[in-house]
Formats: structure tokens, C-alpha cells, sequence
């Protein structure tokens, strides 16, 4: 479904839940949350358009906090308010008081037991490398570089024993809050489209630094800097010292996050300048 048919301009929404469906390119951020420090944050801009909007102040919850650097092209925010706008006035007022690299894509009504994070029971992401001996000056935030040559296939196979249900304890950042490492990951794909090698994961909820640290082993593998088998051997350590480094946050995007009970609208996963490959 695209953005622009999703969308019904007339009606009104507000007095109760409403939930939102936006996009950002996180470089110049300091992660999603708002923080004390006065950082500039997503979560921040955000609440002070809809506050804009609604003409009172509103705090929302997302779907999945993500880190410095890091962007989204779906993702999910619930609020509460006692005002009713036109969808219309939601999205459109929203962007004009926010950034140029946040938009607000899709507003619409939930019931009151929706849940932006406790709802959710899947999380999607997409990490974009770019493959060329040749830094990009134009990508260079929207993506990760990696001037040496990459062997997909071994990254497609050493991908492949992370998939299911594991303790991912190897493969998480040390200051990591999660009660459990326990996750589920639903699929793990590696393609290569000339110069671009994006890697595709989906899993019930993610661990923190988890993407950035599975695509840290995977490129090494790829390098044949290490051996196929090295994935599982990092993941049956149970400990962050047997992985490798972490990778950059900046070719990082949350491109779906799936919900039982389609109250929110399927988009085509991101980031915009890949769905074409998938398209073909």
C-alpha cells in the first residue's frame, strides 16, 4: 500500500488514541528518545509539532527507540489526546512545524489497548551497505561504506544460523537493559544489487546494537577476514567479547513493524531509494 492511498483527508481524528505512522533520517540526531541532556532527538521535535496541532502538550511512545545515526522509514508512535483534528491537519500540520528530515506520512485512529511497543509482534530493518573501493559523497550519511569487496553468498550463509529462536547475548550491546537476550529472528536475507548489499532482518523485537552487530560479523565474514561458521560460533559464546565491531549506525533503517491487529496500515518496506530493487 502507498503512503498517499492510506490516507482519507477529511477524517477526523483525536479524542481518544491515535497513532502515527513517520519516517526520519536520524544522522543528525542523538538516537529517538528525548533526553536531559537537551540533545536533539526525533521524540522531541515530534511531540513539539503535534503539541503545535493539537494546542496542548502531547508525549508519544514509539515502537522501537533507535540509536544516534540511525533512521526509519516506518515507524510507529501511539499518543493520547483530547482534541480532534482532520487526518489532514495531523500530517500536514505536522511537517510544517518539524524538520525537513522528519515527515509524517499516516495518522489515524486505534483503540484505546493499542500499544506502539507492547503491541508490536514483529520489527523489520534493513541495513544498506555500500560496496566500492570508493567512498559515496552523496550516501554518505544514508548508508555504510565498505571499501573492500564483499562475498555475499558467505554472508547469506553465515546469516542463515542466527535465524530462529537463540540467545543473541553475543550479539547485544553491554549496557543492553533487556531482561532476557532471548529473540526470534523470523528471517535473515543478504542481497546484492551492483555496489549495494542490503541486509534484510525480521524478528519479534530486537536487542540493543543487535542489527549492528549481526551486519559487524556478517561484513568481516565477507571480507574473509573470518570463516562462514564464525556467526554461530559468536552466537552459541553468549558474550559481546567474541563478536566483532559494532557497524556504523548510519546505513541502519526500521522499515516495517507489524501489528495482529491491522489497526495500522502496511506500507512497502524503505528506505525509498532500495524499494526498486525489491520491486523488480
Amino acid at each position: 500500500m502507498s503512503l498517499e492511498k492510506s490516507c482519507t483527508p477529511g477524517t477526523l481524528i483525536g479524542s481518544g488514541r491515535v497513532a502515527l505512522v513517520l519516517e526520519y533520517n536520524g544522522a543528525q540526531y542523538h538516537g529517538w528518545q528525548s533526553q536531559k541532556s537537551g540533545h536533539p532527538t526525533v521524540q522531541q521535535h515530534l511531540e513539539s509539532a503535534l503539541s503545535s496541532v493539537a494546542n496542548c502538550p502531547v508525549e508519544v511512545v514509539c515502537a522501537g527507540r533507535t540509536d544516534a545515526g540511525v533512521h526509519a522509514s516506518h515507524q510507529v508512535v501511539h499518543f493520547n489526546t483530547s482534541v480532534t483534528r482532520t487526518q489532514r491537519s495531523w500530517v500536514m500540520g505536522a511537517n510544517a512545524n518539524l524538520p525537513l528530515d522528519i515527515s509524517v506520512h499516516w495518522v489515524g485512529s486505534v483503540t484505546e489497548d493499542f500499544h506502539a511497543r507492547f503491541s508490536a509482534r514483529r520489527r523489520r530493518y534493513r541495513y544498506v551497505i555500500y560496496n566500492n573501493p570508493v567512498r559515496s559523497a552523496i550516501f554518505r550519511e544514508g548508508l555504510t561504506w565498505n571499501y573492500r569487496p564483499l562475498d555475499e553468498q558467505k554472508m547469506v550463509r553465515a546469516a542463515q544460523h542466527l535465524v530462529g529462536k537463540h540467545d543473541f547475548s553475543s550479539y547485544r550491546a553491554a549496557e543492553c537493559q533487556a531482561k532476557s537476550p532471548v529473540r526470534e529472528i523470523q528471517f535473515l536475507n543478504v542481497e546484492r544489487f551492483g555496489d549495494f548489499i542490503i541486509i534484510d532482518i525480521q524478528a519479534n523485537a530486537f536487542l540493543h546494537h543487535m542489527v549492528r552487530n549481526i551486519a559487524g560479523v556478517l561484513m568481516a565474514i565477507g571480507a574473509g577476514i573470518k570463516a562462514e561458521s564464525w556467526s554461530q560460533e559468536v552466537l552459541l559464546a553468549k558474550d559481546r567479547a567474541a563478536g566483532g565491531i559494532t557497524a556504523p549506525p548510519f546505513g541502519l533503517y526500521l522499515v516495517n513493524v507489524g501489528y495482529p491487529c491491522g489497526e495500522i496500515p502496511e506500507f512497502d518496506p524503505g528506505p525509498s531509494f532500495v524499494k526498486s530493487y525489491y520491486d523488480n
